[in-house]
């Protein structure tokens, strides 16, 4: 590694833990006026506004969509656009959490009279809490920093680090507090993985039985290569008579088990399946799938689904699936 390579790791490790260290010490600092912040928002009648300007309005903005997916309605208003129509988003009673590394921040200092017109308890997150901004709030929360994280001790790192912690830390507190579930969360994000993983269950996405490559424990590797050839799904469920979920026969099992010595293809099914296999059931959710697939010491990228009452093999299910995105 170069000189100059060095320095950069070494300067953007210093960066990260400073960043670190000034949200341990600002947790360190919460206090009540953090729950008395939670108190507010938690009994607004409507919804929450979040205002800032420049690296605290892309913050602010940040954490109005954090709040809204987690069960606040929330909106971000840019403190310069706000006297120019944009403060018809209040209603009465709206909250506001203002954000401000200095507290004297002139376009949020001119709309204190206007909140308060609109009836509007004020939390301001801020730098500096002996400001103006501090002093017309009803509630602060203190976000001041030792250091920038940068060498110049001037870009907003640390210190719009500290803030996004801090309103993350207050929805953090919200959820806890309306007892927010997962099932809720889910409504709110019905796109994307994060969509397909909540909403989508095993049985949406996974191959139904008839087309996948399955074999009884008397047949020979030679039948089942020949079918997980036909059915190219990476893997081959092994089943009783009956149709019980027996073992699973994957790709690299067959990559194994060649490289081994003899007649490997007039093997039997049985003496080369991984038997007992881990599974999974129509009604899980692919978020669940997933888990079960991958947080374990040896991944797995398929799963037999089986009918729990009857432990019968109904499809496979394949990593590969559960990231495929679906246009239907």
């Amino acid at each position: 590694m170069s000189d100059l390579e060095q320095h950069s790791l070494e300067t953007g490790r210093e960066a990260m833990r400073a960043e670190a260290t000034a949200i341990e010490m600002a947790a360190a600092r919460l206090d009540a006026s953090f729950a008395a912040a939670v108190d507010i928002i938690l009994s607004a009648p409507t919804k929450l506004v979040i205002c800032g300007i420049g690296k605290s309005g892309h913050i602010g903005a940040k954490l109005a969509a954090t709040f809204s997916s987690s069960g606040t309605p929330s909106v971000f208003l840019h403190a310069a656009e706000a006297i120019h129509g944009d403060l018809g988003v209040y209603q009465p009673g709206d909250p506001t959490v203002v954000l401000s590394k200095s507290g004297s921040t002139a376009e949020v200092l001119r709309l204190l009279p206007f909140f308060r017109k609109f009836k509007s308890p004020v939390i301001a997150i801020v730098g500096n809490t002996d400001s103006p901004i501090a002093e017309a709030a009803d509630v602060v929360i203190d976000a001041s920093v030792e250091k920038e994280a940068d060498p110049l001790n001037l870009m907003p790192t640390s210190s719009s680090t500290v803030s996004l912690a801090i309103g993350d830390a207050l929805a953090a507190a919200l959820v806890k507090a309306r007892d927010f579930t997962a099932e809720q969360f889910a409504t709110f994000h019905p796109g994307g993985q994060l969509g397909r993983n909540l909403l989508m269950t095993v049985r949406e996405v996974m191959h139904p039985v008839e087309r996948v490559a399955c074999a009884q424990a008397d047949e020979t590797l030679r039948e089942v290569v020949i079918r997980m050839t036909q059915a190219p799904f990476g893997a081959a469920c092994v089943v009783s008579p009956a149709g019980v979920l027996e073992g699973i026969i994957t790709d690299g099992d067959i990559r194994r088990i060649l490289s081994a010595e003899g007649d490997i293809l007039a093997k039997k099914v049985g003496d080369c399946m991984t038997a007992g296999p881990i599974s999974t059931h129509l009604g899980m959710s692919l978020g669940e799938a997933v888990r079960v697939m991958e947080d374990r010491p040896s991944q797995i990228s398929v799963l037999p689904v089986v009918d729990p009452q009857d432990g019968k093999c109904v499809g496979l299910l394949r990593l590969h699936d559960v990231y495929q995105p679906s246009f239907s």
